[in-house]
């Protein structure tokens, strides 16, 4: 034996029989308390758990009672518990219920029920749309400055969950004097709410209310009496003839009315009116956007970084990334460049799942690529950062794939369900407002990915495909707006082998091929 092993065991020794005198101030491990999973009685949507800001929302359809609401299963961080677990009996989530779960230390979670109620309050001779406050348990409406405020008529009502009882009963033909104020109560599962009935008169017959521009497509909305002749007219500035929008591309809601302008030249100003009967309204101008395009959309530019294949020039303008960074730790680039292409040149983005690792000891890699960057290896984890700067609205993304699906030969407690499926691709696209790139965790201890329902989400579209398609086929993603005038920050775009990559979960072999990805600004 070496001496210089000796004097290492000696020390060893040495700490140990000292060690009852070493006073313990190592701090605590710092792991959140997360929630895995939670459910409850009535639920008709998945619970979305944000482990970020530590809230849970449970979704329920309106004739649920979400003051008594049974929760009936959760799994948290394992080690971590409920303080004063209030889950033994129902809870009102009529608001937001707070609970600390314990860790090493406390996290106050918040946990909250949505409820899509369907509201509406109409009234004969009402211009505009009907404003429904639901904080404020208002409803605020105008008519025409002749409409007798002492008997305004009732077309439709409805405040309340199904079920309802509303006092007085506002129902279709029945009338109340809107001089002042009108209150109303609303009772179900024995709990009121009074609601105030704001009513006030509008004098010009018809107005131009606003005018949202994007690039081939312009949303311009306009008031006036419902039920007549509403529609909107637009022209180029600096010309005279106007063109009426086609009734098809306009839509009504009471006496408010959205045309949807199709087909317009980008950076070119406008001018736009609503008319309703033979009365018009005043003019509002507007510019449309531009017609940027993706970088490196055809996937034609790479280089080699070591062993991290990156789908961008190098020295130049990087758009794209891919997990490559995570999968070479112990592996290779498992998305790389192909010269399968379907024009048969330049080169194509080939997106691979693999397991990486030896034995037992691996992850799954699902083949992927995005707009953004990858951040930083969380052990076998990644954290990356989705999006790229983008103000401009796209309707649409276009391009071409093939693809190979394998069954999915690697799950997990979450994702068991689909073991032994076909293995889906998917690419998706979004438009953010938020101010900053989203960050994607894949850590379960602190997961966090993208939610097309998030609220910082201002459009969606995704296309999808769960079986074997052998030679390059057209793919098209419509985006879903979530509103006219919100003006996104950035643009994110994913491409993956495996749907479920984000859970490591798979089929070992499957392949996604990409390539001339292009973005439209008009609606066919």
């Amino acid at each position: 034996m070496t001496r210089r092993i000796l004097y290492t065991i000696a020390a060893l020794l040495a700490m140990t029989i000292a060690g009852g005198c070493i006073k313990n101030d190592i701090p605590y491990a710092r792991i959140q308390a997360n929630f895995l999973t939670l459910t409850a009685k009535g639920q008709d949507a998945a619970t979305v758990i944000d482990s970020t800001n530590r809230t849970v929302s449970l979704v329920f359809p309106e004739e649920v009672d979400i003051y008594s609401v049974q929760v009936t299963g959760y799994t948290l961080t394992p080690g971590a518990h409920i303080v004063d677990n209030p889950f033994t009996a129902p809870v009102d989530l009529s608001s937001p219920l707070f609970v600390y779960l314990r860790l090493y230390q406390d996290w106050l979670w918040k946990i909250s029920a949505v409820q899509n109620i369907e509201r509406y309050f109409e009234v004969e001779g009402e211009m505009g749309e009907t404003v429904i406050d639901v904080p404020g348990r208002r409803v605020v409406l105008a008519v025409r400055s002749t409409t007798d405020l002492s008997k305004v008529v009732v077309k439709a009502a409805k405040l309340g969950q199904k079920g309802c009882v509303m006092t007085p009963d506002l129902k279709e033909g029945s009338e109340f004097d809107a001089r002042s104020p009108f209150k109303v109560k609303i009772e179900i599962f024995g709990s009121t709410e009074e609601w105030t009935i704001y009513v006030s008169t509008v004098n010009d017959p018809v107005r131009t209310a606003s005018a949202d521009a994007w690039t081939g497509v312009a949303w311009v909305t306009g008031e006036a009496e419902a039920g007549l002749d509403n529609g909107v007219e637009y022209r180029i500035k600096g010309t005279q003839e106007w063109t009426r929008v086609p009734e098809s591309e306009v839509t009504h809601n009471g006496g408010s009315f959205t045309a949807r302008i199709n087909h317009l030249s980008p950076l070119t100003t406008y001018e736009t009116r609503a008319y309703s009967g033979t009365d018009y309204a005043n003019v509002l101008e507007f510019t449309t956007g531009s017609t940027p395009q993706i970088p490196n959309g055809d996937f034609d530019y790479w280089w080699l970084d070591k062993k991290v294949w990156c789908p961008w020039p190098e020295g130049g303008e990087q758009f794209w990334d891919t997990g490559n960074k995570g999968a070479t730790t112990i592996g290779t680039s498992n998305t790389f460049p192909s010269e399968d292409t379907p024009s048969g040149s330049g080169y194509a983005a080939c997106l691979e799942t693999r397991f990486v690792g030896i034995g037992v000891l691996g992850k799954l890699a699902a083949g992927n690529i995005f707009a953004g960057s990858y951040v930083r290896t969380d052990g076998t984890n990644g954290v990356l950062s989705f999006g790229r700067p983008f103000t401009e609205r796209p309707t649409r993304m276009t391009g071409m794939f093939k693809y190979k699906s394998v069954p999915i030969n690697y799950s997990n407690s979450e994702t068991a369900f689909c073991a032994g499926q076909p293995d889906t691709c998917i690419v998706w696209v979004a438009l953010i407002d938020s101010p900053q790139p989203f960050e994607i965790r894949t850590n379960p201890n602190n997961r966090q990915l993208f939610d097309p329902e998030g609220s910082y989400v201002v459009a969606y579209g995704k296309m999808q495909c769960g079986e074997t398609v052998g030679s390059y086929t057209p793919f098209e993603v419509q985006l879903d707006y979530k509103s006219t005038s919100r003006v996104p920050t950035y643009i994110l775009i994913t491409g993956s082998a495996s749907k479920y990559g984000d859970y490591f979960t798979g089929g070992a072999g499957s392949t996604l091929f990409l390539d001339d990805l292009k973005l439209f600004y008009d609606y066919q």
